[in-house]
């Protein structure tokens, strides 16, 4: 049997609800040169007989079983078997639009020198209720290119993790998804960054990102906050003593409590921030954590910036400002969360 170009990675757990509609996504696809790999991790609502009921009608389609292990586990289980070329990620939850395997094969082959791409995602969920996630995709929505994603990394994860194709290679080359107390995803695409993987995004919406009460990023202590803020911090000291000399001033844009608080994560892993930077009157030549609190003409010439500031609008209004006085960013500052 020739090998298939791409192998769709779907991992599933008691997903018999949402998971019909996500396999018509994949079977609907215009480009047809791919193996569908659902793990089922342990399922028992009725998803293993289904599945199988379905694989025996698809050639394509493959049932990979094993005990209830986590996503992960899950993951790592499917890497193992894919054949394909090319990796592309799909969850039980969300639907692939026709095109997506199409446009991303076609970014791939075109540029040799991208390893992961993604696409935009259309937030299939209620912005009302779930204003907070629906803001996230529209953020995720300006992050396209491949400076902008290496720039934005340690502002959040870069990606929808459905949304994502990569090539097989780079799994042999720089590791598999990671257990840990941490996004798997997100220390995934941290880790290959660090490694110079370049990666992209087709500019069009190719994935429907369903907001469900059962999703692990809201039911699954990894995902939460401070998990995010502590696997930043790692990459973010990392890229730090690679990238700026321990002679330069270091400063943190932002004096409130949460950047103090991500300061001091950062100063864990041997991060020396000299200053902190902030347009409130009420706190400008304050001490905080033992630092002077600068307005930003007073930031020192040669400084490096670390951004901090989270409000909507903030960021915007940092750039700015900083890039009137000559800072480039990713040179002289960088943003972060």
């Amino acid at each position: 049997m020739p090998l298939p170009r791409i192998s769709v990675l779907l991992p599933a757990f008691n997903a018999l609800a949402t998971l019909p509609r996500a396999v018509a996504s994949i079977r609907a696809q215009t480009f047809t040169d791919w193996e569908l790999l659902v793990v089922d991790d342990g399922s028992m609502d009725g998803t293993t007989e289904w599945l199988r009921a379905q694989a025996a009608g698809e050639p394509r389609m493959k049932v990979i079983s094993q005990p209830h292990g986590g996503i992960v586990a899950a993951l790592n289980h499917g890497l193992a078997t894919a054949r394909g070329e090319f990796i592309a990620r799909m969850d039980a939850d969300d639907e692939s639009l026709p095109e997506r395997l199409a446009e991303q094969v076609a970014l791939l082959d075109a540029q040799p020198d991208i390893g992961v791409v993604g696409s935009l995602v259309e937030f299939a969920g209620d912005r009302a209720v779930s204003q907070g996630y629906a803001l996230h995709v529209d953020w995720l929505n300006t992050i396209i290119s491949p400076e902008q994603i290496s720039l934005n990394r340690f502002v959040e994860s870069p990606f929808a993790h459905p949304s994502v194709m990569f090539r097989r290679e780079l799994v042999a080359r720089h590791g598999n998804y990671r257990e840990g107390d941490f996004p798997e995803d997100y220390e995934l695409w941290l880790r290959w960054l660090a490694a110079d993987v370049r990666m992209a995004k087709t500019p069009r919406v190719l994935l429907r990102w369903h907001d469900l009460p059962a999703r692990l990023s809201r039911t699954d202590p990894r995902y939460n906050v401070e998990s995010f803020y502590r696997l930043k911090a790692e990459h973010l000291a990392r890229w730090l003593h690679a990238n700026i000399p321990s002679d330069r001033k270091l400063l943190a844009w932002g004096a409130g409590r949460l950047t103090r608080k991500r300061v001091k994560l950062l100063e864990a892993h041997g991060i020396t921030v000299t200053a902190y930077v902030d347009i409130d009157p009420n706190k400008l030549g304050r001490s905080r954590a033992g630092h002077l609190v600068l307005a930003p003409e007073q930031i020192p010439p040669g400084a490096f910036i670390l951004g901090y500031v989270a409000k909507r609008g903030a960021r915007e209004d940092c750039r700015a400002r900083l890039e009137q006085r000559g800072f480039v960013e990713g040179r002289d500052f960088l943003f972060a969360a």
